[in-house]
This record gives structure tokens, C-alpha cells and sequence, in this order.
């Protein structure tokens, strides 16, 4: 059964009331006696941030991660063939690779914009372009930088005439998968002529090798433009584009804020870690800041660990990192750009690690819910579950919905404190209750 799992105040609320969780990683749920070596493969788009946390929590644990950026096409095919112990990737699987590898647990691991960036004379970031014109860009029907679908919008800018090039990637990738995605919502021509998947029929331009090859080729090659994970423009100074938003009031700079906006206003629905995952996205979310190509990046894990990952005690260690990257290990996001993911995406997680089993024996026995503490309250939770409920049946409109979850997260931290007792709370909510 499917839940409301990450709405705009929620999200916000939740993130900015709660404290992180203090059980997920810290201290680990399993002492490993002896250094262990865990492999995982795929996407680049979040190889900066796994990156970051290998060296992290090496630092606190015997865990030796290693993490090889091939890209998100690899990443499902080892995961396919039980070749390391996890993958990553933003294109969650097809229906075809679901079959392949059956019951999968997917993990939303961090959220992230994928920029739009170019390297032309004089041009610093903030180019304006509409979804039709870096569509049409990428069709080779706009072949100019001074072509009127892009000065239009530009008017303080000079364009040279110069011819556009293109760059994509050349290996199977979920940021491929993302930003094809998109060009497909907001272009019919694109839809009709190419498509949405890791590897494309691009009609021209020079390919590339992940998102640090993009960035690479764009850097090094004038009157170029291509799409990396924001990261990687960042890491590399390359100017980035500002992109028309989803409902067309604002054209937005990739940020941390603005992919955080995208995460929270989109409002959709999240499967459980063990459902399919295919044709959830954050693309062209609506709001003035929101910016349109945001994507979730996600690990993939088999739900029985013997082939995949050899032996129980690395498969503790697998579960008790992923846990900690999922929860701690969020903090640590913004220090590369990357959105951390709200509380109620983190739980989907958590519950996820622990249907995971290694010759049939559950691997994970930490908290599944980041709330979970001496202040936890059944009364507030058996509330939360009913406004859900009333919200999912058409009870409850959006906008009160936003409302009562962000004063049920201001109870939580006030329950978490010690700050109020039951018969408080009580009447609490029974003052709010519709």
C-alpha cells in the first residue's frame, strides 16, 4: 500500500523541527570484530556524496566502502547480477529489471539538481532558457547561441553566432534517465522523436563518459553545453543555466535551496522500499523557486543478502552503513549541494533495510522510524495515521493537511523534550482536529 510521504511543510517542518536521529549508525547496531570491505557500483550523479560518506564513517566504524562510478546503467546490471553488495542509480528500475531482480529494496539516499551547464566567451551562470528551448537545443532544431528561442529571454545578453554543441553521456545513466525525463513532460516533440532512459539516441553532439566526462568535455570545449549533476558544476566552476520552472513564473538557479523547494512542494506519492519504484520523479514540480530538473538518487539492494554479499557479518555491516547514510550521514548533504531527505522518506528506508534478510534471518534490527525515542507517543502517532487517512479518502483538503502535519511535528519535538505530557497533548490536538 502506497502512503503521502514527502509534501512541501512536511518535509520542511519535519526536517527543520525534529532533531536527526541519534540510534541509525551511532552507535552501530553491529560490532564488527574486524575490518570489513563492502562493494557497491553506479551512478556518478552520487558519487560526490557516497564519496564523502565512505570517508566519514570509515572514521567511526571498521567498514572499508568501495565505490566504483560507473555510472547508473552499471550499477543496476551488477545489481542484476548479484555483482557487489549495492547499487545506485537515479532511473529506478523498469518493470524489465524489477523482474530480473525481484523484490528489490529501493532506498531514496539523497535528492539533487542536475544543472544545465555551458561553456560560452563571456557568459557567466545565469542564462535563461525555457524547457522548449533546451529541448530544442538538444533536437539540433535551435543550432545558435543568438537564435531568438534563447536572446528572447536573454535581452541583457549577447549571444555570439556561434553553433551549439552538444554534449550527453555515452554510458547508460540515471542522470541520462532524469534528464530525458524531463525534455519528455515538458516537449512533445522529444517524447515523440526520442524518449525517456539511461541511454538515448541522442541526434547529435559528443558523448561522454559520466558525469565528470560531461563536465570535462563541456570545460574544455567552446560553445558547449551539456548536463551534470550539480556537484560536478560546482567542483569544476562551469556556469550553469537558469531553467524555467514547472508551472512557468520563474526561471531558477540550480541550488541547494531551489532542489529542496522541488523536493518538497512536488506532491506524490513514495511506495514502500520493496514496491516498484518506476515513474516516481520530482521533474517540473511547481512553485516560483522550484527548480525543474531535481532528482531523487537511490541504493538498491537485494532483499535476501547470501549471493549478493558474502557472509552475515558483512551483511550487518551493509545495513547498519546504509542506515547511517540514510539518517547521520544527511547532515552531511549540503556540503556538496545535495538535498538531505525529510524524516518520513528516511523511515521508508529504514523499514526497507529491515525486510532485508541473510539466509533468511533479518540482518537489521535498528529503529525504523527516525522519531523513534523516549518521548515517542502512541497517541500522537494513532493521530497522525487518522489525518493520513482522512487526507488519502478526500476528507481532508491539501492545504489543511500541510497545516495539521506541521503542528503534529511541533507536538512531536515538544513530546520528545519532555515538554508536555499526554493529557496536554490530548488536548492539544483535540483543539486542532478538524
Amino acid at each position: 500500500m502506497k502512503k503521502v510521504a514527502a509534501i512541501a511543510t512536511i518535509a520542511i517542518m519535519l526536517t527543520a523541527v525534529i532533531p536527526p536521529m541519534s540510534g541509525a549508525g551511532a552507535p552501530l547496531a553491529h560490532a564488527q570484530s574486524s575490518d570489513i570491505r563492502i562493494e557497491g557500483s553506479g551512478a556518478t550523479f552520487a558519487f560526490p556524496l557516497i564519496d564523502l560518506w565512505r570517508v566519514e564513517y570509515g572514521a567511526i566504524s571498521n567498514v572499508q566502502l568501495n565505490y566504483n562510478s560507473i555510472g547508473s546503467g552499471g550499477g543496476v546490471t551488477n545489481h542484476i547480477n548479484k555483482l557487489g553488495s549495492f547499487g545506485a542509480t537515479e532511473a529506478p528500475l523498469s518493470e524489465r529489471e524489477q523482474e530480473a531482480a525481484p523484490g528489490t529494496i529501493t532506498i531514496p539516499a539523497m535528492v539533487g539538481a542536475i544543472s544545465v551547464a555551458y561553456n560560452v566567451a563571456d557568459l557567466p551562470s545565469g542564462l535563461k532558457l525555457t524547457g522548449e528551448a533546451l529541448c530544442g537545443i538538444f533536437l539540433e532544431e535551435i543550432t545558435q547561441w543568438d537564435d531568438p528561442a534563447i536572446a528572447d529571454e536573454n535581452p541583457g545578453l549577447t549571444l555570439p553566432s556561434e553553433d551549439i554543441v552538444t554534449v550527453h553521456r555515452s554510458d547508460g545513466s540515471g542522470t541520462t534517465f532524469a534528464f530525458t525525463s524531463y525534455l519528455t513532460k515538458i516537449c512533445p516533440a522529444w517524447d515523440e522523436q526520442i524518449g525517456a532512459a539511461k541511454s538515448v539516441p541522442w541526434p547529435s553532439g559528443i558523448g561522454s563518459p559520466g558525469n565528470e566526462g560531461v563536465a570535462g568535455t563541456v570545460r574544455t570545449t567552446d560553445n558547449s553545453i551539456g548536463y551534470i549533476a550539480l556537484a560536478y558544476a560546482l567542483q569544476n566552476d562551469i556556469p550553469t543555466a537558469h531553467i524555467q520552472n514547472g508551472d512557468r513564473t520563474n526561471f531558477v538557479a540550480p541550488s541547494l535551496d531551489t532542489a529542496s523547494a522541488a523536493s518538497g512542494s512536488a506532491a506524490f506519492w513514495l511506495p514502500e522500499a520493496g514496491e516498484s519504484w518506476h515513474g516516481v520523479d520530482l521533474l517540473a514540480s511547481p512553485g516560483l523557486n522550484s527548480y525543474p530538473i531535481t532528482s531523487f538518487s537511490y541504493l538498491i539492494i537485494h532483499p535476501e543478502l547470501n549471493e549478493s554479499t558474502n557472509g552475515k557479518e558483512r551483511a550487518e555491516a551493509l545495513v547498519d552503513m546504509v542506515a547511517w547514510m540514510i539518517t547521520d550521514g544527511q547532515q552531511l548533504s549540503p556540503r556538496l549541494g545535495y538535498v538531505p531527505i525529510a524524516d518520513l522518506v528516511s523511515n521508508i528506508g529504514l523499514k526497507g533495510l529491515s525486510e532485508i534478510t541473510y539466509d533468511g534471518v533479518q540482518v537489521y534490527d535498528g529503529p525504523v522510524s527516525v522519531w523513534e525515542s523516549d518521548g515517542q507517543s502512541s497517541v500522537l502517532d494513532a493521530w497522525i495515521d487518522e489525518i493520513t487517512e482522512q487526507y488519502e479518502s478526500g476528507e481532508v483538503d491539501q492545504s489543511t493537511f500541510f497545516n495539521l502535519m506541521a503542528q503534529a511535528a511541533q507536538l512531536h519535538a515538544m513530546v520528545d523534550a519532555d515538554l508536555i505530557d499526554e493529557d496536554r497533548l490530548g488536548d492539544a490536538l483535540a483543539n486542532i482536529i478538524p
